[in-house]
């Protein structure tokens, strides 16, 4: 059973197809072989006992009339290729054949044919199943007997056998074909079901299942209906994270000015009031980049492509994406070259990759130690390594989810806005490539984006 479960839906209904048609072929056969054999059997068995009353009949007639040398009467019987005959006369064997009627005839058929009774008797010999046919003859002190081989109805049976197996196997090919047609029509709307929902979770929201009637149209409207409802909903939440994000930068702007004005005068401010300046420069820092990640979402919600495509040296692009004051503290790995780093992409989100993933290093995992660019075979691979402790395999997909934070950001210090590494992943499926975890050599985490190499 378990085997089975393991099978898909269209084949485990194929295999009951084929399981039910073996059952019948099974049944069927069996009852047509028993019947058969049978009833060949009793033909059998009917024909001989007359040939075999016949037969001592004319035996008797003849040693009734004074021939007593059996021998030509043996020979003048009405026997078969499959038969042999055997006269005991007065105490004295004879055969059609040069067998010992000792060594043809079961004992039990002699002792009651000897007591004055017909007797018929199926056995089995080391030269196959026998019938044989004992006749006392009274009035002239003689006893017939007949032994008729099986050997032709055993073939017949063999033969019944064959193509009945024969017939049980295109049964079952046969119930297999059924099945296998009968359930790709029956499971075709449950694909499409499938099919629709891998690709509404690809982000293509415009899917829709064909209408169809009966209870199957009923569950593509019902299908339908909810997918548009989930995609009005999406566009909502999208519409007014765009909204509320753009209504927040005119404060911000504001925000931010007053704040440059505040810092001119830093001097004049007192210890308390300048420790409140900073904190303040801060939280709007951090703000200003939470209201540019909540645009930058939303346009990819709403599916707004405003990339710019261009051939971009990927080496270089780390170069100009990490400031120059950082780079002495981090060890960068360019061993893909110029020639080799090339892709397609929009410069701005690939910039915003590089700065989202050593930003998430430096919040999370201890410390940017190494960016690396380098070439495996079709896919440019730009490597971000931390100095932190390592991405449990359980997180490596979940933190890629938008607010998936850091546990410096549950414990109260600054864990960023939780939506870097989510644009990571969106800028990665908007480039037609993909990012990913794996363990640093020597301890941490390796962050992996890789993008399909430009063509020369």
């Amino acid at each position: 059973m378990r085997r089975l479960g393991r099978l898909g839906l269209r084949r485990r209904v194929t295999v009951a197809f084929a399981s039910g048609a073996l059952l019948v072929a099974a049944v069927l056969s069996a009852v047509t072989y028993e019947l058969s054999r049978t009833y060949l059997l009793r033909q059998r068995e009917s024909s001989a006992t007359r040939q075999a009353f016949v037969n001592a009949g004319f035996v008797r007639d003849r040693l009734q009339q004074g021939q007593m040398d059996v021998a030509p009467i043996l020979e003048s019987l009405g026997t078969t290729e499959d038969s042999r005959s055997f006269v005991r006369v007065r105490g004295q064997w004879y055969a059609t054949t040069v067998a010992d009627a000792a060594d043809v005839l079961p004992e039990n058929v002699r002792a009651v044919v000897a007591d004055g009774s017909a007797v018929s008797r199926m056995y089995e010999t080391a030269a196959g199943p026998r019938f044989t046919i004992g006749v006392p003859i009274r009035a002239v002190d003689a006893h017939y007997f007949e032994v008729f081989s099986l050997d032709e109805l055993e073939r017949t049976l063999r033969i019944l056998t064959s193509s009945l197996v024969a017939a049980a196997a295109v049964a079952v090919l046969a119930g297999a074909a059924l099945g296998h047609r009968v359930s790709g029509r029956v499971l075709q709307p449950l694909d499409d079901v499938a099919t629709a929902a891998a690709e509404i979770s690809a982000g293509r929201l415009d899917t829709r299942l064909p209408t169809a009637e009966g209870e199957l149209g009923v569950v593509a409207t019902s299908f339908n209906a909810m997918v548009a409802a989930l995609q009005q909903r999406i566009a909502r939440d999208a519409r007014f994270a765009s909204d509320v994000s753009h209504e927040l930068r005119s404060p911000l702007t504001t925000l931010s000015t007053s704040l440059s004005v505040l810092e001119a005068r830093r001097d004049e401010l007192t210890q308390p009031s300048r420790q409140a300046l900073d904190l303040l420069r801060a939280e709007v820092g951090r703000f200003q980049t939470l209201v540019a990640d909540l645009l930058e979402i939303s346009r990819h919600d709403a599916e707004l492509d405003d990339s710019v495509l261009s051939l971009i040296s990927l080496d270089e692009l780390v170069l100009h994406s990490i400031p120059r004051e950082r780079l002495p503290d981090i060890a960068l790995d360019l061993s893909a070259g110029p020639d080799r780093a090339l892709v397609m992409g929009d410069k701005r989100r690939l910039q915003r990759v590089v700065r989202n993933l050593t930003d998430n290093a430096d919040r999370h995992g201890g410390g940017t130690v190494r960016v690396g660019v380098v070439r495996d075979g079709d896919e440019v691979r730009l490597e971000v390594d931390d100095a932190g402790a390592g991405v449990a395999a359980a997180e490596r997909d979940r933190i890629f989810e938008r607010f998936a934070r850091g546990l410096h950001a549950r414990s109260g210090d600054d864990g960023g806005t939780g939506l870097g590494l989510s644009l990571v992943a969106e800028h990665a499926r908007v480039h037609h490539g993909r990012v990913w975890i794996e363990d640093r050599p020597g301890g941490g985490a390796r962050f992996i984006f890789a993008l399909p190499a430009a063509r020369e």
